[in-house]
């Protein structure tokens, strides 16, 4: 009961501080601010990352989300700081996916200086590391990310914020603008691949895990 007690006089306390902190931050505090972002950057670029897939662009939208966190601080309305922050992640990411989508792409059927085409470009060799190759050199770590890299955008983006991040469906369903069935049926979706893609991976699995996926294989034959 007294651990009970002092875990609740914590979590208060860390909640006071946390909105003194942005009390003064929103008064120009600066100080306050960078103590907030320190608090709130290291879950924020995890979950860019997850779904750039990549370190630069994630810390790019990182920072894009920082900054913009700072112009909007005045537009927050109570509740999780770190569900506001993550709306912002999460945005900041959607528009550097966009913009990357726009960026204009190597034509499919390059030319050579002489003009002919270009039967066999290099660029158009698959060069993703496959499960055998990912298997032989990185920990489970790297086959988790690798799963989630090839799950569309809005399905990476609802596993991230509930599984990696901790999120529950109604934060989530607020910071991606979509209603409460969605986010689970989105997510239900996203674990469903993410445990097929896992197989190809079975021997970085926990034991109780690798059984699962022997008996599903059993099961199938």
């Amino acid at each position: 009961m007294e651990v009970l007690l002092v875990g609740l006089t914590l979590a208060l306390k860390a909640i006071m501080e946390e909105t003194e902190l942005i009390t003064r931050a929103v008064d120009g505090d600066l100080d306050a601010f960078n103590q907030l972002v320190l608090q709130h950057q290291e879950v924020a670029y995890n979950v860019a990352y997850r779904i750039m897939a990549d370190e630069n662009a994630a810390s790019d939208a990182t920072q894009e989300a920082v900054i913009s966190m700072y112009r909007k601080l005045d537009t927050y309305r109570g509740g999780s700081f770190k569900s506001w922050f993550l709306r912002i992640v999460t945005n900041a990411c959607y528009d550097e996916l966009r913009r990357q989508r726009r960026r204009p792409t190597i034509p499919i059927e390059p030319e050579t200086n002489e003009g002919e085409l270009v039967e066999s470009p290099e660029w158009l060799e698959d060069k993703s590391a496959g499960p055998e190759e990912v298997l032989g050199t990185s920990e489970i770590e790297q086959a988790i990310q690798h799963c989630l890299t090839g799950l569309e955008q809005k399905f990476r983006v609802v596993i991230t914020l509930v599984d990696i991040s901790g999120e529950d469906y109604e934060t989530v369903a607020q910071i991606i603008g979509t209603p409460i069935g969605t986010v689970k049926s989105r997510l239900a979706r996203a674990r469903l691949k993410m445990q097929q893609c896992l197989q190809g991976f079975r021997e970085l699995l926990p034991d109780q895990f690798r059984h699962i996926t022997e008996e599903n294989d059993e099961l199938a034959s």
